[in-house]
């Protein structure tokens, strides 16, 4: 898989969640986040006791509220979508500060916020204890197609070099006096995304046919075997088999 690759979403630190292997937290992560979607919307309290796990989970990972908050606003399209949804929902009105808004309205609001919230706020604490290159590694471990996991992985690569691409551009462009100010200057800019795909995709042509010269035949080899005992297991597990007994609470009560 190659070196290490920070994100700017990854925390570095040495917690008892950094510590478990990327296979495990992902299983918990899904399975925790399969249990959100399957719970009544109507059982509030039941996403507060969700809402009180990811808490302890930050806790435990010592990651601050501060730097979770600031990456939870990724959300914003769904909270923009939950907050239309009681004005155009049809069904039974009610008034709600004064205006008139839809109660199925309103409880789709609440579902698409509640589960999106706690959903996102869960794949975030997995990206802050877990290296993009672990991840791959964890997917690799739980016999995701090998072929969707080497997408990813040259998606990620490509990513940094695509950016580093358009930072240099982008500096040539301001260097020749040159400011995107209307309308006029847009022919500049699409002539540069057009030189932009040309080199990135005369870059994955040479990038390739080097991969090919070294051996490359469709799959790439395992540096590190990402192995898991049953106390992590069961660590891990701690989450989605909690999240399940507030699920089948909210079915019951």
């Amino acid at each position: 898989m190659g070196a290490g690759h920070a994100h700017k979403l990854y925390r570095h630190g040495h917690s008892p969640v950094h510590r478990l292997p990327p296979h495990c937290k992902l299983a918990a992560v899904f399975g925790f986040v399969l249990v959100v979607v399957s719970t009544p919307r109507d059982a509030v309290w039941a996403f507060g006791l969700y809402a009180a796990l990811l808490a302890a989970v930050a806790a435990a990972a010592r990651i601050p509220v501060g730097f979770l908050l600031k990456r939870l606003v990724i959300e914003v399209p769904f909270v923009a979508f939950a907050l239309l949804m009681p004005f155009v929902v049809p069904g039974e009105q009610t008034t709600l500060l004064g205006v008139s808004v839809s109660v199925p309205g309103l409880w789709g609001a609440w579902n698409v916020l509640a589960k999106a919230t706690l959903g996102v706020a869960a794949s975030v604490l997995l990206a802050s204890t877990t290296e993009l290159r672990a991840v791959l590694l964890g997917l690799q471990r739980l016999k995701l197609p090998p072929l969707l996991v080497q997408i990813a992985s040259f998606m990620i690569r490509y990513g940094d070099v695509i950016t580093d691409e358009m930072r240099r551009m982008s500096i040539a462009r301001r260097s020749r006096g040159f400011e995107a100010r209307g309308v006029r200057q847009w022919g500049v800019l699409a002539t540069s995304m057009g030189a932009l795909f040309i080199r990135s995709y005369e870059r994955g042509e040479r990038v390739h046919l080097a991969m090919v010269s070294r051996g490359y035949a469709g799959t790439m080899p395992v540096i590190d075997e990402a192995t898991a005992d049953r106390t992590q297991w069961a660590y891990a597990a701690t989450l989605p088999v909690l999240a399940l007994a507030i699920c089948l609470l909210g079915w019951t009560l």
